[in-house]
Parts: C-alpha cells; structure tokens; sequence
C-alpha cells in the first residue's frame, strides 16, 4: 500500500486530510507541487484534478480528489485498521447524520471562514493584495449567525454526533487559522458549547 497526497501544508483542504490519515494511523507520502502555477500545466489537469486545485490523493493506482471525499474514502476502507479510531459510524443513520455535518459544515461554516482566512493570511503573500476590510466585516457577521447555530447543535454534546467523527474533524484546518492565527478566536469564545467542543479538538 503505497499513499501519496499532493499539495502544500499551508492549505487548509491539504491539512484537513493529513489529519485524517494521522487520525487513522495511515503512513503517506507529501509531494508539494513544483509552484501554484503547475497546478495549471495540462499534465497536471489531465492525469491529478481536473480543476488544477489541490489536495490529489493516489492510493496506489486509485486517484481520488476533492478533500472531503478524500477522508470519506479514506475512513470507509481504513479506519479500524491500524487504531481504533472511528471516523464514520457503523450505524446507517449515524452515518447519515456526519455527512450531514459535513454538509453543513461545506455549505455555510465554511464560505465565510474561508474569506476570513483568505484576506487576513493569504491575499498578502501569495497574491501581493491587501486584506478587504468589508469583505472581512460581513464575513464575520455570516459567520457569527452560522456559529449560533452551531452553539445549538452542540447543546449536551461534546462532539456534533455525539462522538467525535469526520464532521468535527473537517471543520479544523480553517478554524485553526481564523482562531489562532488570525486573531477572531472571540467569535468561538463567546459561545460556550462551540468554545468547549474547539478546545477539545
């Protein structure tokens, strides 16, 4: 068994499924694009990710892309294979309710923490633009009313399903970098259920 994932470590999507495999044991191989501007070059779109983006996953022969669909495919063959580590439930409708998180977590968690990060970490140094200050204004309000809801969901829980799945994991690498890197730690730390479950992962 030989896997290999291509991207960089400063990507979030990148990061979140190196956490995966580390979640589930599973050894790999990182190898970086040569630039962004390869990710460009017609080999690249023919034989990695159609769209040029990042990160491609080949588990042996079988290429997979797309970070989410990545660690779902990585935790239905591996996980309880070298730890006992469970991403996905076993039970069809716990299984149903993580891929609903995770669905909540791609359609409205994600968007406005992703423009969040984006403006404040990388428009600077990797496309030479300064940080949107409106953009960043609305965005946190988005996202704010998202983690009310959230502060909700976690009512009595201390994971989304109850047990720490892919649903929790899948919202880390972003918030890592709103959070810590970023300085809007005070949208988690002023729900004390988001705070309590971010703290624990």
């Amino acid at each position: 068994m030989t896997i290999k994932l291509i991207g960089y470590t400063a990507s979030g999507p990148v990061l979140r499924v190196i956490i995966c495999l580390r979640e589930l044991g599973l050894s790999y191989e990182l190898e970086p694009p040569a630039t962004y501007q390869s990710l460009k070059d017609e080999d690249y779109i023919a034989n990695k990710h159609p769209f040029g983006k990042m990160p491609v996953l080949f588990d042996d022969d079988f290429r997979v892309t797309e970070s989410r669909v990545i660690c779902r495919y990585l935790a239905s063959k591996y996980q309880g294979k070298h730890n006992t580590t469970n991403l996905i439930p076993n039970d069809v409708h716990q299984a149903a309710l993580v891929d609903q998180y995770i669905s909540y977590e791609l359609s409205y968690y994600d968007p406005p923490l992703s423009k969040i990060v984006y403006n404040e970490k990388f428009a600077k140094r990797f496309q030479n633009k300064d940080p949107d200050q409106e953009v960043i204004k609305q965005s946190r309000e988005e996202l704010a009313k998202v983690l009310d809801v959230y502060e909700k969901l976690l009512e009595g829980k201390e994971y989304l399903n109850g047990e720490f799945s892919l649903a929790d994991l899948a919202i880390c690498p972003g918030t890592y970098y709103a959070y810590d890197t970023v300085t809007h730690a005070d949208l988690w730390d002023s729900r004390p259920n988001v705070k309590n479950w971010w703290n624990r992962l």
